[in-house]
C-alpha cells in the first residue's frame, strides 16, 4: 500500500470515528448536545438533523468509493461546528478542555485531505451530472 493510500484510510477512519462517536450523545439528547444546540437556538430539530447528517457522512466516509461525498459533507458540518465554536460558544464547551472544538478541526482537515485527494473523483462526477463545465 502507497504511502499516500494510507494517510488517505487513516483520515477517512479518524473522520468517521468522530462523527459516529458523537451521535450516541445527539440522538440520546445527552446533557451536553442538548446545551450546545439550545444556545445555539438549534434544539431539538438541530440536533437530530445535524447528527442524521453526521451518520450520512460518516458511512460514506468508510466506503472508498464514496469517501469524497462523505467528506463534502462533513466539511460543511464542521465548517458550521466551527463557527458556532467560535461565534456562539466559545472553544471550551461545559469545561471539555476544548475536545469538542479540537475534534471538529480534525475531521475538517482530514476531510479536506481526502477531498482534495479524490478531487479528480469528484470533478468527473460533477461533469457527469453537469454541475461543473
Amino acid at each position: 500500500m502507497k504511502a499516500k493510500q494510507a494517510i488517505l484510510w487513516i483520515c477517512r477512519i479518524i473522520a468517521a470515528l468522530i462523527l459516529l462517536q458523537t451521535l450516541f450523545f445527539k440522538f440520546s439528547g445527552a446533557e451536553e448536545s442538548v446545551y450546545i444546540f439550545t444556545k445555539v437556538h438549534m434544539e431539538p430539530w438541530g440536533r437530530i438533523g445535524v447528527g442524521v447528517m453526521e451518520l450520512i457522512a460518516g458511512i460514506l466516509l468508510l466506503i472508498p468509493r464514496a469517501s469524497v461525498y462523505g467528506a463534502v459533507i462533513a466539511i460543511g458540518l464542521m465548517l458550521g461546528a466551527i463557527a458556532m465554536h467560535l461565534f456562539i460558544l466559545g472553544i471550551e464547551v461545559m469545561n471539555d478542555g476544548g475536545q469538542l472544538f479540537i475534534y471538529a478541526l480534525l475531521v475538517l482537515f482530514a476531510s479536506i485531505f481526502i477531498v482534495w485527494t479524490e478531487r479528480f473523483q469528484l470533478m468527473q462526477m460533477l461533469q457527469k451530472r453537469r454541475l461543473v463545465l
